[in-house]
């Protein structure tokens, strides 16, 4: 006896009674045993749920496979990450101890907004640092969406709020004139050098250790900024604006000559800061300038002291000079000038110069008159 069902056919066999369901999948007959079973509507009825189970299986089979954090972290690293080592080095720390510990078995689709902000806003970390876990968390719903693993969408991330994500938890200290001497006094070279550039050109750190004698344009007083080092790799300026080239006062440049004529590593090759420790192959370690920087602000009295405190001085040196906010952009090497204080503008290369020439004056002899200032 054979019946016809919504897909297939119901077939009893001969003899045994057996009930017996055929159907066609990709060009062939299959067939499922069904059983004894007392009447042909118990047959058609019992096919039903096979074709149901097939078809659940098909689609469960045929839909896109959603992907753990930790799949997605593995594919964002080999794709995505950025390449330069800082940037790369932050963002391995915060995805390595934060968000694979507690997501990582989770399918991203599960990293929603509120779960997402409750967990967040219960980690004992700074705002700013919730932020940037919100923001990787962010990055890894991106990648999703553009390898095509979930739909593309308004990012959850976006609805998570972090209160005080945009304040500072300590206030940059910038240095009055009379302390960076002071804190000069008892700075060995090259420290002393080193905190001399950075002041008079508001150097990050990573781009005095990446600076070589061959960035210097002795004969027109010009220093090209042109590479970084963080951890003792060498890569890339921070961003394309902090390549560039900067002017140079003929006193700064006269202290970087005879800091090139005491150096053993003096080729137009070698670091201007480079480490006897490392036979000049590398400069200085961040760590030997931190305890530098540590005895020097403790011998002195001026307190604690960062390599990243000259940046902020620089920038309020150039306030008290009288910098325009337009030149002083260019001079912090800022890609937008809202980064240092909302305002437009441009400058030319003699302004630039005469600014940072004031800041030589107040560096090497003290003149002018300053106030330290909180840069924006």
């Amino acid at each position: 006896m054979r019946s016809r069902v919504r897909t297939g056919s119901v077939v009893q066999e001969k003899g045994t009674g057996v009930w017996r369901f055929y159907w066609w999948e990709n060009g062939k007959r299959r067939a499922r045993t069904l059983g004894l079973l007392g009447s042909k509507t118990a047959a058609i009825q019992a096919a039903d749920k096979v074709r149901d189970e097939i078809q659940k299986a098909r689609a469960t089979q045929d839909a896109p496979t959603v992907p753990t954090v930790t799949q997605l972290i593995e594919g964002y690293r080999a794709e995505k990450m950025p390449k330069r080592y800082s940037t790369r080095r932050s963002y391995d720390v915060w995805l390595r101890l934060y968000v694979q510990p507690r997501w990582g078995d989770s399918a991203i689709t599960e990293l929603q907004a509120r779960p997402v902000e409750l967990w967040l806003l219960s980690l004992d970390l700074t705002p700013r640092s919730r932020s940037s876990i919100r923001f990787l968390i962010g990055l890894l719903w991106d990648f999703a969406m553009w390898r095509g693993d979930v739909p593309t969408a308004r990012n959850p991330m976006s609805l998570v709020t972090i209160p005080g994500a945009s304040k500072r938890t300590r206030k940059p200290r910038s240095l009055a004139v009379d302390e960076f001497r002071k804190l000069l006094e008892h700075m060995e070279e090259p420290f002393r050098t080193m905190a001399l550039a950075c002041v008079c050109f508001g150097l990050r750190i990573s781009e005095a250790l990446g600076l070589k004698w061959s960035d210097v344009d002795w004969l027109n007083g010009g220093l090209h900024i042109q590479r970084s080092i963080v951890r003792q790799r060498v890569g890339e300026t921070k961003t394309e604006y902090s390549d560039r080239a900067l002017p140079v006062d003929a006193e700064l440049l006269a202290v970087l000559k005879r800091w090139k004529q005491a150096t053993q590593f003096g080729a137009a090759d070698d670091w201007v800061f480079a480490s006897p420790a490392q036979i000049g192959r590398l400069p200085w370690a961040a760590d030997s300038l931190n305890r530098a920087y540590r005895k020097a602000g403790k011998a002195s009295g001026v307190g604690h002291v960062s390599t990243h405190t000259m940046r902020h001085t620089y920038r309020s040196w150039l306030d008290a000079v009288g910098t325009t906010l337009a030149v002083q952009q260019k001079l912090m090497r800022h890609a937008d000038i809202r980064t240092t204080m909302n305002v437009y503008g441009d400058v030319v290369t003699d302004e630039m110069s005469k600014a940072q020439s004031k800041v030589v004056a107040l560096a090497l002899n003290g003149n002018g008159t300053e106030t330290a200032r909180t840069p924006s």
